[in-house]
């Protein structure tokens, strides 16, 4: 079963993100998460924010903060933070 196939986005109170569907994460600081999905890269910007929980086994990730917007844009990134971090 393909876990990452399907993706969708929860956003409660511009304050609690919740995104299935993800491979990775590329990038993250307090202003800015670039995550990746199957076929697209997904910028979260605000203030603040904070990586809760992150599940590349179940494509499962979670983010406080203040978020001001979300963007998508095509797989442009080679190697991802967690590959890098752990040897992928």
């Amino acid at each position: 079963m393909n876990l990452t196939a399907q993706h969708s986005i929860n956003l409660d109170n511009r304050e609690n993100l919740s995104i299935t569907g993800v491979t990775d994460v590329d990038e993250f600081n307090e202003q800015e998460i670039l995550v990746i999905c199957e076929s697209d890269e997904l910028t979260i910007k605000g203030e603040l924010l904070h990586i809760e929980e992150l599940s590349i086994d179940t494509g499962n990730l979670i983010v406080s903060g203040k978020i001001n917007s979300l963007s998508y844009s095509e797989k442009v990134s080679g190697n991802s933070i967690i590959k890098r971090l752990f040897g992928g």
